[in-house]
């Protein structure tokens, strides 16, 4: 006969069946943890090393290896003086030009990312014979001025307040009327430092984004894929706050309402960087309040990209069908491995004076634009 189980066995086998099932959900749950620790810590790594390796350090390239024209060209017409304030831990060097300058106003120019102040020299000396000073830097880890990373995209307006704080102080600059204008990187700073409390005269703001998280989302599509970018952009927002904290969500919106200065803003409708229908502060019209705002749309063929506005017609031209074609050549020819001597064969072989023309046109409305505030002050 089978032997009967006590009720104290079948309590005990029933307490081990709940321990066992207990014991289960436990594991699972913590599986499930470490997996989701795991996602994060990769999506954290994958998001940082992107970020890091996009805002790396930049150097001006060797003058054998561009057309631009840099200082180089223009010293011997437009002497500058060289000067140096902090950006946070970084000494950050900018320089005034037009030091006899002393009837008209300053311009404070923040440049873009992936380059140096110097990249806007065609354009800063025009300025300057219109009798401005002008004060350009090299943001963080930008050519002159030192970092290892250029950090982020909200970076550039913490450096142009710092340069504004300098200018505010230096006895050069203090007593002149200051004015800012920034391209891309350097167009979301000079609307975006609005929010600080600077005495600006009014801002130009030519290619700029409305805030960093919006065009760190539109970039990141455009890397990865609209996909992947979704699963992104959680990692994007936390990298952003971790590296930027209360800076991590500037607006340029809120700073050109916050200040109700004069504004012009300037964007291509081509622009593929900042996508005029996209991030760009042009496209954010129906959140501006300031009634001092005007809007500048570039959208003649061939000069309505990013940064193709900013140059002549004949520029363009010239790039488009004859140095493009002429680069693309070299690439095909030697597999995307263009030895040195052909790579600085090809340089030396530019019509530099026609490769760097500036657009006159847009020069003259931004000079209009700073001198009408000169006159209503």
């Amino acid at each position: 006969m089978k032997a009967r189980v006590s009720d104290h066995e079948k309590h005990r086998r029933r307490e081990k069946r709940r321990k066992r099932r207990r014991d289960i959900r436990k594991l699972i749950f913590a599986t499930i943890c470490a997996f989701i620790v795991m996602l994060f810590a990769t999506g954290m790594t994958l998001t940082t090393l992107l970020m890091r390796q996009k805002f790396g350090r930049v150097d001006y390239p060797p003058a054998k290896y561009t057309y631009s024209y840099r200082y180089s060209h223009y010293k011997d017409k437009y002497p500058r003086e060289k000067v140096s304030f902090k950006s946070g831990k970084n000494t950050l060097h900018g320089y005034i030009y037009g030091n006899g300058n002393n009837d008209k106003g300053v311009i404070i120019f923040a440049h873009g990312i992936g380059a140096g102040h110097e990249n806007y020299m065609t354009m800063l000396v025009k300025f300057v014979d219109r009798g401005w000073k002008v004060f350009a830097y090299d943001a963080t880890a930008s050519c002159t001025s030192e970092g290892r990373r250029t950090k982020g995209l909200a970076q550039s307006a913490i450096d142009l307040d710092k340069a504004l704080d300098f200018a505010e102080s230096d006895s050069r600059l203090k007593d002149l009327p200051h004015f800012v204008m920034g391209h891309s990187w350097g167009g979301f700073a000079a609307a975006a430092v609005l929010n600080f409390d600077h005495d600006v005269k009014a801002c130009v703001t030519l290619s700029g984004y409305c805030d960093p998280m919006t065009e760190l989302i539109e970039a990141s599509e455009v890397m990865l894929g609209g996909e992947q970018a979704k699963y992104m952009s959680p990692f994007i927002w936390i990298y952003n706050k971790i590296e930027f904290g209360k800076y991590s969500s500037l607006s340029a919106v809120d700073g050109i309402n916050k200040a109700g200065i004069p504004v012009l803003v300037v964007h291509g409708t081509n622009d593929k960087t900042v996508r005029y229908d996209g991030a760009a502060i042009i496209n954010q019209q129906d959140r501006i309040t300031n009634p001092n705002v005007e809007y500048l749309t570039m959208d003649k063929k061939r000069r309505k990209g990013h940064n193709s506005y900013l140059y002549s017609a004949k520029t363009i031209k010239y790039i488009r069908k004859k140095l493009d074609p002429e680069f693309n050549l070299l690439l095909k020819q030697y597999n995307g491995n263009i030895p040195d001597r052909a790579l600085i064969a090809f340089y030396k072989s530019v019509d530099k004076e026609l490769a760097n023309g500036i657009n006159t046109e847009l020069l003259k409305q931004v000079n209009e634009f700073f001198e009408a505030q000169l006159d209503a002050g």
